[in-house]
């Protein structure tokens, strides 16, 4: 054959690599972000639903009750909650029982509405609107206790 009759084809290419599927790596990557959304999803999921069981616990506790009734109850689930956080917070009385309920937040108890506590349970008249402020108190510092760390 003659050179100059020769017909020359340019260097094939292979074509580029598809993106699916995906190499094994990806495959991999894809797997530990979807366990650790769903590990993330579960652990809020529980977290909402535990919550809301406290929420039910304290609120189904003094309904139907005497107004001195709801304060001992609540009462006895602050205290309750409290070992939680310590062992001897249960056995706390009087002033140092409201500080500790304090906590951090300020003085919802020691000079506020919380402070109904002390002697709520043993009057024979209560105000309504005292104890409503007592209880919505009582609640937070409940949750705030049942969610601390031990």
């Amino acid at each position: 054959m003659a050179p100059d009759t020769l017909v020359l084809r340019d260097v094939h290419v292979p074509p580029a690599p598809s993106w699916w599927p995906p190499a094994p790596g990806w495959w991999l990557v894809s797997a530990l972000v979807l366990t650790a959304v769903l590990c993330f999803v579960a652990w809020r999921w529980h977290r909402r639903r535990r919550r809301q069981r406290w929420q039910r616990w304290f609120d189904a506790v003094p309904q139907g009750r005497t107004p001195a009734e709801q304060v001992a109850a609540a009462s006895e689930l602050l205290r309750r909650a409290a070992r939680r956080v310590s062992s001897s917070a249960d056995r706390l009385e009087g002033e140092a029982w409201l500080q500790f309920l304090d906590g951090q937040q300020g003085h919802a108890f020691s000079a506020g509405p919380g402070r109904l506590l002390l002697d709520g349970g043993y009057r024979r008249d209560v105000d309504p609107v005292e104890l409503a402020a007592a209880l919505a108190a009582a609640r937070t510092r409940f949750l705030d206790l049942m969610a601390a760390k031990r």
